[in-house]
């Protein structure tokens, strides 16, 4: 990783199979960062995002997410890479015929944590910092969109991940939960987790204001204001 960068890239060529989305892309995002990213739907938003998990490779230049190099990076290494990120999306995602505990207890399991009592105390850490500790034997039905963004969020900061990547996080959510769920990501980012969150929700950027990058027309502008 170089210096305190999370994400790095330096004139980076996206592909979608053989369409070229975005160009010469440079990018960096610190530690701890909180960073909106915003253009209208096909502008390669979400494939900016999946070039950051390893969900696509880097055709020309050169990338690195959370100290692992996009360019080489092998099949049998993304899962180390997503271990150290996070991923919330719009569409919770959530295991719906297990309890909350038994939603996070998979992903602890599935990343390879064994110790019973080191689980049980993760599942409720990361509760804890969602303020939902006191839901963890509900199904997912049986709590509201907001709360299960929340759950969301808690299964993403399980591994303790250097950034978290949400993609539309608040879209299915009215004004005043969005804005919860907006309040709780940038506490995250101000405990050391950068946060980049792909949004349409102009009122949220500017009740909440941060960093801006903007893809369009095939290139990613940075900092820039809306």
């Amino acid at each position: 990783m170089i210096g305190n960068s999370v994400i790095e890239l330096n004139s980076v060529d996206i592909f979608q199979q053989k369409h070229l989305v975005l160009s010469g892309v440079n990018l960096q995002v610190s530690r701890g960062e909180f960073v909106y990213l915003i253009g209208q739907t096909g502008s390669g938003k979400s494939s900016l995002l999946k070039v950051m998990y390893g969900e696509l490779h880097i055709a020309n230049g050169e990338g690195h997410a959370v100290g692992f190099p996009l360019k080489t990076l092998k099949e049998n290494e993304v899962p180390f890479l997503r271990r150290k990120l996070g991923i919330v999306f719009q569409d919770f995602q959530l295991l719906t015929d297990r309890t909350i505990e038994e939603n996070l207890r998979f992903v602890l399991k599935a990343t390879g944590w064994k110790d019973k009592n080191l689980i049980d105390e993760r599942i409720k850490d990361v509760l804890d910092k969602v303020g939902l500790r006191s839901k963890i034997k509900k199904m997912p039905h049986e709590i509201s969109g907001g709360e299960q963004q929340r759950i969301v969020i808690a299964r993403a900061l399980l591994n303790d991940p250097e950034l978290i990547l949400a993609d539309e996080p608040t879209g299915n959510l009215d004004p005043e939960t969005s804005e919860e769920i907006i309040i709780l990501l940038r506490q995250i980012s101000q405990s050391g987790t950068a946060v980049i969150m792909a949004t349409h929700d102009y009122h949220i950027i500017r009740t909440f204001p941060s960093r801006i990058i903007k893809c369009e027309n095939g290139k990613v502008l940075d900092n820039i204001t809306v």
